[in-house]
């Protein structure tokens, strides 16, 4: 049966006091409350340097059963390779996750590329076949240039989603090229309308067997966290 995995990108926000984490919760317990609230989150941890098994085991210590950790692929393959002769780096980045994949935790590993690099079909293809095929990724693209049915056809061909990442600069359009769907909801607001609209989408998505993974923006307000929280209870009610 489908499932509906929502979150935000983080969690340990001070500012989400007192409307998401209670007042008396300390920093360090954050992600135990978040935990019983949402069942997935979106780590940013991940891009700028390589976890420790210890830090991936606490993480999974705080986190009931069931709860996924979707983590953003290392900068040095989006950013600074740019996939280019990435696969020994690849290799080290997903076998520092393995604690993740071992406890059946680990959601999605989004690759968020730099809104500089365009299409390169050629490198797209040298890449794709280093991934493992048990795993699942999200490719986000930022640079209109990938936004065409060249590309989506090579997602498809491997199950990779195309990252649905929604801002005030780019809306990519609604193609699913995986078994699951990745969202990435980044607008500083969403009016009830339209987070009625995302509880549509989603909900097709689920009736249509596929999973979906749905990350609000976090930063400055718990706004993300909660509207999260309400879409996971219309989907359970």
């Amino acid at each position: 049966m489908a499932q509906l995995f929502a979150g935000t990108s983080g969690f340990s926000y001070p500012a989400w006091k007192p409307a998401f984490y209670p007042k008396a919760v300390p920093s360090a317990k954050f992600l135990e409350h978040y935990a019983t609230r949402l069942n997935s989150v979106e780590i940013n941890y991940t891009y700028r340097q390589l976890p420790s098994a210890k830090t991936l085991e606490g993480w999974l210590a705080q986190t009931p059963a069931g709860f996924a950790f979707s983590c953003k692929a290392n900068m040095k393959l989006t950013h600074i390779m740019k996939l280019k002769d990435a696969g020994a780096f690849t290799e080290t980045f997903l076998r520092a996750l393995e604690p993740l994949r071992v406890a059946r935790r680990l959601g999605p590993i989004l690759y968020q590329f730099a809104p500089s690099f365009k299409c390169d079909l050629g490198r797209l293809d040298e890449y794709l076949p280093l991934l493992p095929i048990d795993l699942r990724f999200a490719f986000e693209f930022r640079h209109e240039s990938w936004l065409t049915d060249a590309v989506y056809d090579r997602l498809a061909a491997r199950g990779i989603a195309l990252c649905l990442a929604e801002s005030e600069k780019l809306e990519v359009p609604k193609v699913f090229t995986a078994d699951f769907g990745y969202f990435r909801l980044r607008k500083a607001d969403y009016a009830p309308e339209a987070r009625a609209e995302i509880r549509g989408q989603v909900a097709e998505l689920l009736a249509a067997g596929r999973d979906a993974y749905v990350y609000f923006k976090h930063e400055d307000d718990p706004n993300g966290a909660l509207w999260a929280e309400e879409l996971v209870r219309a989907q359970v009610g």
